[in-house]
């Protein structure tokens, strides 16, 4: 009985994610097309400054996304979800969200070294994960 809750557990885990994982990638490619498509702005926003924001803003949310997808891929391959990957993320959009701050201005001197403290842990919480990870079972 609890073999066959666990075994129906996990099938409806994998449906789920792949689900996911599916809409991810659809998002995934639809960004990238739509930034490309979106390159000409560079050129047609009154300054270089207004058309550079939107191009990295793009990017990095695409990078984002990315390794979202990438933990996705990664759970099916060894069935749990590993911190270093979960803390790349969280590199990648702190970065975003930062570079979104210093574009609009938004950051005073202390906001900017808090926020660097900030993505300073988390390089270095990913050092740690991957210098400690758990050994893999063969």
């Amino acid at each position: 009985m609890s073999q066959d809750l666990l075994s129906l557990y996990r099938r409806a885990t994998r449906l789920v994610f792949n689900l996911v994982l599916v809409a991810l990638l659809i998002g995934l490619f639809v960004g990238v097309g739509r930034t490309f498509l979106e390159l000409g702005l560079t050129l047609s926003e009154p300054t270089v400054r207004l058309g550079l924001k939107e191009l990295i803003t793009n990017v990095l949310s695409l990078v984002v996304v990315l390794e979202l997808a990438r933990v996705f891929v990664e759970y099916f391959e060894f069935e749990r979800v590993r911190l270093e990957v979960l803390l790349e993320i969280g590199v990648a959009l702190a970065l975003r969200e930062l570079l979104l701050f210093l574009f609009a201005e938004k950051l005073s001197g202390l906001d900017l070294f808090f926020w660097t403290l900030g993505i300073l842990a988390l390089v270095a919480g990913r050092t740690l994960a991957v210098q400690f990870s758990p050994r893999r079972q063969a």
